[in-house]
């Protein structure tokens, strides 16, 4: 799959691989759609490179094996050594706005910026 490809195109070639593992296993659609709790159209649907929702899509990677897959996509990400020093250990829970710092120690009215 390339950067280049349009969403219709990625769905078709990622449920054309997910029909190609699941042959490879032995496994009808019903099969399959049975294992991971989802309905044979859903499973046809998938294949055929119909959105869907990730939670089916999910079930479908874990009963064909695929899930270190999604791993590899979406690694976990690992704070800079830096962010470690000025947290503290402490993990990021938002991101900034992009605002400037306040506070210079005095109150701003109209007129000071001369």
């Amino acid at each position: 799959m390339e950067s280049t490809m349009n969403d219709e195109a990625i769905l078709e070639e990622f449920g054309q691989r997910l029909a190609r593992r699941r042959l490879d296993q032995g496994l009808t659609q019903a099969e399959l759609a049975e294992q991971a709790g989802v309905g044979k159209r859903t499973v046809e649907r998938v294949e055929a490179g119909g959105s869907t929702q990730l939670t089916t899509v999910i079930r479908i990677m874990r009963v064909l094996g695929l899930l270190e897959a999604l791993d590899r996509a979406v690694p976990a990400a690992a704070p800079s050594p830096l962010d470690l020093l000025k947290r503290r250990g402490k993990q990021r829970q938002r991101a900034s706005s992009g605002q400037q710092p306040v506070g210079t120690g005095k109150n701003w009215s109209w007129g000071d910026d001369e």
